[in-house]
């Protein structure tokens, strides 16, 4: 059965030659433009940023986790805090995806069965189990604006078989979370929206068949799930485009995990609206920095002289307010400092990035933007053996 809920996407602008689109997403948090990118904050927290650091570069939604939030600190404690806005000081809009990842990434420790999942939690080695309403329930407590249903993520590659029987449980499990909206009503006093997953593997008729029947139970918005974890980027980029024709042009469409520039680009161009990542954070703390002209290992030799900013087009508070060779000593005198600038100027790139593709979908210029933007994002050759030795 359908769940009736009001309008959460409006659709602004399409671009004039591709797939890519502005739209506006409305939560009881805010309004969001999109397409957007979001700032994974796994813990309730983006690691080594504030939530006023967020703000200041103008993140417009984080994503927190449900399965690490339930093992830790309890989605009780955040029920008591008044939802996990307030418990964690981010007063705009948070989606919380629903540790279906967590069942592929921490395969050795779960066991699968059509109800749900029994696991053992990473932490201290206790039994736990989730099924798809008890999933949606811990949402409720945690009172994120957008919920994800449970899901299955097969590896890559995957037999035929597996991946029929994995996306037949995920459209189950659909099922049940939409009717467990219904069991279990809002506890904050605000709307809450939950989106389904496509899942499928590789496999044409498998996203196909997944999407129709997702459709038909008429969520408020789609992610495509199962993608980048191993498969060759024209998949990705096949299923990426596939998907997206055939979801609702009314409704959100968010593209789970994918978040190198390049693959974010043309997931936009394709008619994707909400990407999320860990990238930008993971790879700042690792010494890894993005800029227009590509990715730059501030590690490396060559910037221990070097007194410019990390990205000379880049108005940021790190760039325009400390050099590389700073940064580089920073980073190798282990001083704590440098995991957040790092990481801030990331995500500050990240989030100009898709606002910039943005601006061009209203200017119907997206591809040549695009060509623009990846005609100057390419490695120095000095940085590419950096890279491949980091």
């Amino acid at each position: 059965m359908a769940l009736k809920q009001e309008v959460l996407f409006r659709l602004v602008r399409r671009d004039q030659g591709s797939g890519a689109r502005a739209g506006l997403l409305h939560t009881a948090h805010g309004v969001i433009q999109t397409p957007i990118f979001m700032p994974v904050g796994t813990q309730a927290t983006v690691k080594t940023l504030t939530p006023e650091d967020l703000c200041a570069i103008h993140a417009q939604i984080i994503l927190n986790n449900t399965y690490h939030l339930y093992l830790r600190p309890g989605s009780e404690i955040v029920r008591e805090a008044g939802g996990v806005q307030k418990f964690s000081n981010w007063n705009r809009p948070i989606l919380t995806d629903s540790g279906g990842f967590q069942i592929f990434s921490l395969a050795e420790l779960n066991k699968i069965d059509e109800s749900g999942f029994a696991f053992r939690s990473h932490l201290d080695g206790s039994s736990h189990y989730l099924t798809p309403e008890k999933v949606v329930a811990i949402q409720r407590d945690l009172g994120s604006d957008i919920m994800m249903v449970l899901d299955e993520c097969v590896p890559y590659p995957c037999e035929y078989r597996y991946a029929k029987k994995s996306t037949e449980l995920t459209i189950a499990w659909a099922r049940k979370s939409l009717q467990a909206v219904q069991q279990y009503p809002a506890v904050h006093g605000f709307s809450q929206y939950l989106f389904a997953i496509v899942q499928g593997s590789v496999y044409k008729d498998l996203r196909r068949n997944c999407c129709e029947e997702l459709i038909r139970l008429d969520f408020p918005g789609y992610a495509i799930g199962g993608l980048s974890v191993g498969e060759p980027k024209d998949v990705l980029y096949e299923l990426t485009a596939l998907c997206a024709e055939l979801l609702p042009e009314n409704k959100p469409r968010y593209l789970m995990g994918v978040g190198k520039p390049e693959d974010i680009l043309e997931g936009i161009e394709r008619g994707i609206d909400m990407f999320d990542c860990i990238i930008p954070t993971r790879n700042g703390r690792n010494g890894t920095v993005f800029t227009r002209s590509g990715p730059i290992n501030i590690k490396s030799a060559q910037y221990k002289r070097d007194f410019g900013p990390l990205d000379p087009d880049c108005n940021c508070q790190v760039c325009q307010n400390y050099t590389r060779s700073y940064l580089r000593h920073l980073y190798n005198a282990k001083e704590l400092l440098v995991l957040r600038l790092l990481s801030y100027h990331n995500v500050h790139f990240y989030l100009q990035l898709v606002a910039q593709a943005r601006t061009a979908i209203l200017c119907s210029e997206y591809r040549q933007w695009k060509h623009q933007f990846l005609s100057h994002y390419s490695l120095r050759a000095a940085d590419r053996r950096s890279l491949a030795s980091d």
